[in-house]
């Protein structure tokens, strides 16, 4: 059973400033840690507090959200316990915040859809940026998320090489048959993060969440 460590929890607010706004949660990618991704929350919509956890697993000098295997298809079991741990983190928070959205990078965005499979009406939406879904879900699963359609920004760069081309296909694929999709391709990105595409996922938390 794995769990977030919330001491180490970066956050883009101090505590007294973070209750009564809105929630994003910040997924790093695999090898990485907490301190990454909070490195956005200066260039994202301000109107939101970030929270930026520590994967449970360690890996490589950083953190895992669950063991690898196949590239752009783990273990699902392995994924489902890990959107368990953020969601007992979540419940923590005990209605401190009126929304949570994600936003998730390569594994952190495969486990921000893993956690819209597991709450499909929880969280106001998912920023998946060079992230996949996770293959083997029971039809039941998907088809909660298919009813509830929740909005997702998919940013991915067509010179990803990390991501293989068939997890990139999946991914679109099913976000087109079970959310409410902005799919953005990035010509020449890599597996990183541009400037153009932050500025698309400010365009779609003003349209997901109007100030």
């Amino acid at each position: 059973m794995v769990s977030i460590d919330s001491s180490v929890i970066r956050w883009s607010a101090p505590e007294e400033e973070r209750a009564g706004k809105p929630l994003v949660l910040l997924l790093h990618g695999v090898g990485s840690h907490e301190g990454d991704l909070i490195g956005l929350a200066p260039y994202l919509a301000p109107e939101f507090v970030y929270a930026s956890l520590r994967a449970p697993l360690e890996y490589g000098g950083g953190y895992s959200w669950y063991p690898l295997s196949t590239p752009g298809a783990p273990d699902y079991a392995g994924v489902d316990e890990a959107a368990d741990a953020v969601l007992d983190f979540v419940d923590s928070l005990a209605g401190q915040h009126p929304t949570v959205g994600l936003l998730g990078f390569s594994q952190g965005g495969s486990l921000s859809l893993q956690l819209l499979r597991k709450r499909p009406t929880a969280f106001e939406f998912a920023v998946v940026l060079a992230g996949f879904v996770v293959p083997g879900a029971p039809a039941d699963v998907d088809e909660q998320v298919a009813a509830a359609k929740p909005p997702v920004f998919y940013g991915h760069g067509d010179a990803d090489q990390v991501i293989p081309a068939e997890a990139v296909a999946r991914t679109s694929e099913w976000l087109a048959e079970h959310t409410a999709v902005d799919d953005s391709v990035y010509p020449g990105l890599t597996h990183g993060v541009a400037q153009e595409e932050i500025d698309d996922v400010n365009g779609f938390l003003a349209r997901v969440h109007p100030a």
